[in-house]
Formats: C-alpha cells, sequence, structure tokens
C-alpha cells in the first residue's frame, strides 16, 4: 500500500466564516466529513487536523505564505487511482466552488 498525502484548499474568505460558527454548527459541519472518513475504512491513516498561519522559510527567514491551505489528511491505497476514488465526492468540494484538494504520493525513498 501507498500513503498519500491531501491537502485542502480554501478561500480566506470561507476560513473566516468558520472562525464565527458555534460548537453546535461545527459538529453538524462535522458530520459529512466523519460519513467519508467511515466510507474510506481503513484506507483513512489520517483525518488530519485543519491548517493555518502557514509560513514559507527559505535561507532568508519566514515570511507569510500566500497559499490558501486549510488543512490535510493521509490515505493509503493501492495507486494514485485508488487513492482519487476514495476523494470522489469529498465533503470539502461541497464547502464552496472555490474549494480544492491536492493529492500527492509518498515517494519511496
Amino acid at each position: 500500500m501507498t500513503k498519500f498525502l491531501v491537502i485542502y484548499y480554501s478561500s480566506k474568505e470561507d476560513m473566516k466564516k468558520m472562525e464565527n460558527v458555534s460548537p453546535e454548527e461545527a459538529k453538524k459541519g462535522m458530520e459529512p466529513w466523519m460519513q467519508w472518513a467511515q466510507k474510506c475504512g481503513d484506507g483513512l491513516v489520517d483525518l488530519g487536523a485543519p491548517l493555518g498561519n502557514g509560513q514559507k522559510v527559505a535561507k532568508s527567514g519566514a515570511t507569510p505564505t500566500d497559499k490558501d491551505v486549510t488543512g490535510y489528511s493521509i490515505l493509503q491505497a493501492e495507486n494514485m487511482e485508488k487513492a482519487q476514488e476514495m476523494l470522489k465526492d469529498h465533503p470539502h468540494l461541497e464547502w464552496s466552488d472555490e474549494c480544492e484538494i491536492e493529492i500527492y504520493e509518498a515517494m519511496p525513498m
């Protein structure tokens, strides 16, 4: 089995909407994610977490990133196609038209 890093993107405006939701709204918003996680079964290695305050680090120092990365998950599957199938109808894509997902294969070292 191969591991895949899933990166979620959302606009800054979409993320601001989440800052003011009640605990009840947050719980309800996670229900589709839990259904997706259940559908993935053992293929979901780590549901992940929201991300924020991204920094780009270079020799000259760190600066805020310009990318709208908002979270990650880790999957395992036989190949990229199977991993992509696991992301079909993902709840993140239903949140807003600006939401996107990228997936990267963890290459053997």
